[in-house]
């Protein structure tokens, strides 16, 4: 589209505000709307495989993240002492670097600086309370009074997205996996130079990854009863008995977990919706639309591809509606394929029963999709 476009981006996490960067940099009118009151992040990390660090250079941000985190490019898998058994070069997506390792902070600190350097602006503590879409437009008030007309609003706020509910109801509510994730900000171990996998058999797996010259996180995957939560004066002490079967680098992080507090505990859910993820000039992006299991590092990766091929369909196509309609077309298939391969391995881990398409799924396996996700898309 030749001219440019007023577009609304509801949620200020890393999908919109990658969004607002690229849409910014093209001459777009761009603002974020969040509910918090500033960009907050757990204090944890996050994986940039290679396909997430091509986005950040299109966004012009991948020097930014590089400087702020910890680039690594081998993949160790090793037992319960830490010993490793294999070490798998991770590929690379065109120019970009295998992966990056970062603090959810720092992320989320110069994904906001891109935005606004693009002319993006930010309104917190703010969320949608009323839209008309008209076909032409969509009409938007907030919760703070504020309104106004957009071409587009996209909606990247996350797997409990408000504007998925606005959309569709309840039909499309988070399911719990059964498991959980837990994970801690330790310091970084001379050894950890890149993603060190330890597998304990099938009933435990802890990944040590580097986000700094300095840090690096312990993560682990457990099946978890759906009403619990970690005490909030055990959870070390919880994390600690479940990792038992490790000692090495594992056990060594573990002993720097002096209290409960740096303890960050998540269930994993998962969405998928099954309806369009437009309607009119609304979006649904990222988690909203394809939240998925954490087992391919690729959440975040799937939602600022998401950013990017919505902007390029914006450019290329004449009208909003056929750029809604390339866009989905192209990252559905991508997306669900994630997801399913994602939910296998899960289940493989955890010797839960797969299906006959989840066996095919995993025959590709988390190096082979790697490679997959690093060709064009």
């Amino acid at each position: 589209m030749a001219t440019p476009l007023r577009v609304l981006v509801h949620g200020g996490g890393i999908g919109g505000l990658t969004l607002a960067t690229l849409l910014g940099r093209r001459g777009h009118t761009v603002e974020v709307v969040e509910l918090r009151d500033e960009l907050d992040a757990l204090g944890v990390g996050i994986i940039q495989p290679s396909n997430a660090l091509h986005v950040m250079a299109e966004a012009g941000l991948l020097d930014a993240c590089l400087d702020a985190g910890f680039e690594w490019e081998i993949l160790t898998i090793a037992d319960p002492a830490g010993t490793p058994r294999a070490e798998i070069p991770q590929p690379r997506m065109g120019d970009a670097p295998p992966a990056n390792g970062i603090p959810r902070p720092a992320l989320a600190a110069l994904l906001a600086d891109g935005a606004r350097a693009a002319g993006a602006t930010i309104r917190f503590g703010a969320t949608i309370q009323d839209l008309t879409d008209d076909g032409d437009g969509v009409d938007v008030t907030l919760t703070d009074g504020s309104t106004g007309r957009w071409d587009l609003v996209v909606g990247f706020d996350g797997i409990g997205s408000p504007l998925r509910t606005r959309l569709y109801g309840d039909r499309y509510t988070p399911e719990y996996t059964g498991f959980a994730n837990w994970r801690v900000t330790v310091p970084r171990l001379p050894q950890v130079k890149g993603v060190v996998m330890c597998m304990a058999g099938q009933e435990a797996k802890a990944l040590l990854t580097p986000i700094t010259d300095e840090l690096m996180y312990l993560g682990a995957v457990f099946a978890e009863e759906a009403d619990h939560r970690p005490g909030a004066d055990t959870a070390h002490e919880e994390l600690a008995k479940r990792l038992a079967a490790f000692s090495g680098p594992v056990a060594e992080a573990l002993a720097a977990v002096t209290g409960p507090e740096a303890v960050v505990y998540s269930r994993i859910s998962q969405v998928t919706v099954e309806d369009p993820w437009h309607v009119g000039r609304i979006v649904l992006a990222g988690d909203a639309a394809h939240a998925s299991t954490p087992h391919l590092a690729q959440g975040a990766a799937m939602a600022v591809e998401d950013a990017l091929v919505l902007a390029d369909s914006l450019r290329d196509e004449d009208t909003v509606p056929d750029a809604l309609a390339a866009w989905e077309s192209r990252r559905r298939p991508r997306a669900m394929w994630v997801q399913s391969l994602s939910r296998a391995i899960l289940k493989q881990e955890m010797g839960a029963e797969t299906t006959p398409e989840e066996d095919e799924l995993l025959k590709v396996g988390i190096p082979g999709a790697a490679h997959v996700l690093v060709k064009p898309y």
